[in-house]
């Protein structure tokens, strides 16, 4: 990876008070150990009439997907534009948990849900609010915004915590959402896209009145079955897709239970997959129209830009038609940055292993700050690099449709995941016996579509050859870390 993309949060502070001297500014960035409160205060003075203010910590924008899988990108030409060609793709993004309020709780505290405590979709009231870097940036003196789909389940008349202005959809769908607008709730007719959209422009144009830098949370519903692309973009083309070799796999002894019982087919796949990339269209408009009124109020270099996705989406691999697994499309997701005065605008792709949990450790460390809260994620504007990373998931408890809970060792040349006799108890505290029921190994370098488990079959000789006690004992610790 290029020297540009390895600058981090020092590097930038040291561009950007160059950048002020050189302009002829009289007001100085504050630097690192201004604290907020005087660092809003400087900002006030501006150096020149009609002149934005200056502050050294970036705006930032976290734009979250939900269940777009990793390879959708002919329906996102506007953000690759920007984010890809103009940015850092990191191409070995994971989501820790491949489910919908897990994962976001992930992005908000930077913590996998064995911590957070948000094991499946209807425990939101488990993710500590303080913990989340919302909290933090609101304590720094940041103005935070939120727009779209928060939690899962969340009542749209609890506000969410630590945001000043936001506009939560609840229930969430495609067409005539109900909005709760920062206290006042009502239905608004058309696609619910474009009204995240519009607020989100709202408040990113508050920017050039404001002092304040800013942190704005956008969630489109784009690409959540029931999959419902606005009108204009009901028929658009969609180019055809021939499967992968995951798709066409007819043995499938090697696999468990439920997959082996899994039957979704190439053609709704294709299916999954065109409607998809059609509501994505309209995520990718919105993405668009934030990157010309970033531009247009001169505030683009200075934000940094993260686009995530929740989790992924398998299209009939191995039968299957959803998410929740440890599969490759389940838990590979799209992560893009960009941050033009931090030196990442220059079209790199980094293969590090990286997370959804790495979000929020990113963003604090841009806006200079050190969370109060332990995480689990690390920064990717630094050069820390792991070697592995623990996905996991639990079945929700009362829910009797597979898969069972599972947890996996993942990295860029092996995977090795078990599954459990455990679900999630009303608390959200996993209960059973805790007892393996079945385990996989893949060797993804020379196996990258899961087809053979190594495991099946195997001798005990085989399993130490292949290093399988060491992976089990890794995977039980990171379960405990």
């Amino acid at each position: 990876m290029g020297a540009e993309v390895q600058l981090g949060r020092r590097g930038f502070l040291t561009g950007a008070a160059a950048a002020v001297a050189a302009a002829g500014s009289t007001a100085c960035a504050p630097s690192a150990t201004v604290p907020p409160v005087q660092a809003v205060q400087e900002v006030a003075e501006v150096h020149e009439a009609g002149a934005q203010p200056v502050d050294s910590r970036p705006n930032i924008l976290v734009i979250v997907t939900d269940d777009q899988p990793k390879y959708l990108a002919e329906a996102l030409p506007k953000t690759r534009r920007w984010l890809v060609d103009q940015g850092v793709e990191f191409t070995s993004a994971h989501a820790t948990t491949p489910l919908c309020c897990p994962s976001r709780s992930s992005i908000f505290s930077g913590r996998y849900a064995h911590n957070h405590g948000v094991r499946d979709n209807y425990l939101k009231l488990n993710l500590d609010q303080n913990t989340t870097f919302q909290r933090h940036l609101k304590d720094a003196g940041y103005r935070n915004g939120m727009f779209g789909k928060y939690l899962n389940e969340w009542r749209i008349k609890m506000p969410p915590e630590h945001f000043e202005d936001f506009a939560v959809l609840s229930p969430v769908g495609y067409v005539d959402g109900r909005f709760n607008r920062n206290g006042e709730i009502a239905k608004l007719p058309g696609y619910t896209t474009h009204h995240i959209r519009d607020f989100a422009l709202e408040f990113v144009r508050q920017g050039t009145r404001d002092p304040r830098p800013w942190c704005a949370y956008v969630a489109p519903y784009g690409s959540h079955a029931p999959f419902t692309p606005e009108e204009q973009y009901a028929d658009a083309p969609v180019s055809a897709w021939q499967g992968r070799p995951s798709v066409a796999e007819t043995d499938k002894s090697d696999k468990p239970p439920y997959l082996r019982d899994a039957h979704t087919s190439l053609s709704r796949g294709r299916t999954v997959r065109r409607e998809q990339a059609r509501t994505l269209m309209s995520v990718d408009d919105t993405v668009g129209a934030l990157h010309d009124e970033l531009k247009a109020t001169g505030q683009l270099d200075n934000t940094l830009v993260i686009f995530i996705g929740d989790n992924g989406y398998l299209w009939g691999d191995h039968g299957w038609g959803r998410k929740s697994v440890p599969y490759r499309p389940a838990y590979e997701v799209p992560f893009f940055l960009s941050w033009p005065a931090g030196g990442l605008a220059s079209g790199t792709k980094d293969d590090r292993i990286v997370a959804n949990i790495d979000v929020s450790a990113t963003v604090l460390d841009a806006a200079g700050v050190t969370p109060s809260t332990p995480q689990d994620g690390r920064s990717v504007l630094g050069p820390d690099e792991r070697d592995h990373l623990l996905l996991e998931f639990w079945r929700q408890g009362g829910d009797r449709r597979p898969p069972h809970s599972w947890a996996s060792y993942v990295s860029k040349t092996e995977q090795y995941t078990e599954y459990y006799a455990l679900q999630t108890g009303p608390a959200g505290v996993p209960v059973g016996s805790g007892r393996v029921v079945f385990r996989e190994y893949y060797d993804l370098a020379d196996d990258p579509y899961q087809l053979v488990n190594k495991l099946y079959g195997a001798s005990p000789q085989d399993e130490q050859s292949w290093g399988i006690p060491g992976l089990v004992s890794r995977l039980a610790a990171d379960r405990l870390s």
